[in-house]
């Protein structure tokens, strides 16, 4: 009886404990690239996701129309919080564009995973992304928007609760010449009573052709 009252409080909390693909940074949909790219992110979470800021690092692998991706992330589920890591890994897929075409469209998907205490927290989305170029004499700026589907679920002891909800994420890239990109991003989940969002920004660098 005390795991399902534990469980229960933590399904309780839901709204405050938003966890984008690596948990408390967006889900970014930018863009598939060609060869390697190195990313730091800042993530500040909202009153209804908890109102906590988390440091976020990545490096994604572009092979043709297909680019793979791993991140981790650190920081506290809610203000007040001990800090926790976060993990997940991710698949793009370019469906339409390419490097000479200036709108794309792509499909994302990954599964990221962190724990608090003895609970465990699963989120698995899926997401349809669309993307322009707009040329800059400086730089290029990429607008994207990016609908999902969020899988979530918290467990105890293989015990637990899942919801299934949609989301929705968007941002602005400021790609500069040499690899080069600053960008902002935000993420907000619609869920019943609350409105958990978070804000990012930060900076990639690309070591291959983008």
């Amino acid at each position: 009886m005390r795991r399902w009252s534990l469980l229960l409080t933590v399904a309780g909390c839901l709204p405050t404990l938003l966890a984008a693909q690596v948990r408390g940074v967006p889900v970014m949909v930018s863009g598939v690239t060609v060869g390697t790219t190195l990313g730091v992110d800042v993530g500040v979470a909202n009153h209804d996701a908890g109102g906590s800021t988390t440091l976020g690092a990545s490096i994604s692998s572009g092979f043709g129309p297909i680019a793979l991706s791993g991140m981790v992330s650190r920081g506290a589920p809610f203000d007040g919080a001990d800090a926790v890591w976060g993990q997940a890994v991710g698949v793009g897929v370019r469906l339409y564009g390419g490097p000479f075409v200036p709108f794309r469209v792509m499909m994302q998907s990954g599964v990221g995973f962190w724990s608090r205490g003895v609970v465990d927290h699963l989120h698995v989305p899926v997401a349809l992304g669309v993307s322009a170029t707009i040329p800059n004499p400086a730089f290029a700026i990429r607008p994207w928007l990016a609908p999902r589907v969020s899988y979530q679920r918290q467990s105890f002891q293989g015990e637990g609760t899942s919801d299934t909800h949609v989301a929705m994420s968007g941002g602005i890239d400021l790609a500069f010449i040499g690899g080069l990109v600053v960008r902002a991003a935000y993420d907000r989940e619609f869920v019943d009573g609350a409105s958990p969002g978070v804000f990012s920004a930060g900076f990639s660098y690309g070591l291959g052709r983008h």
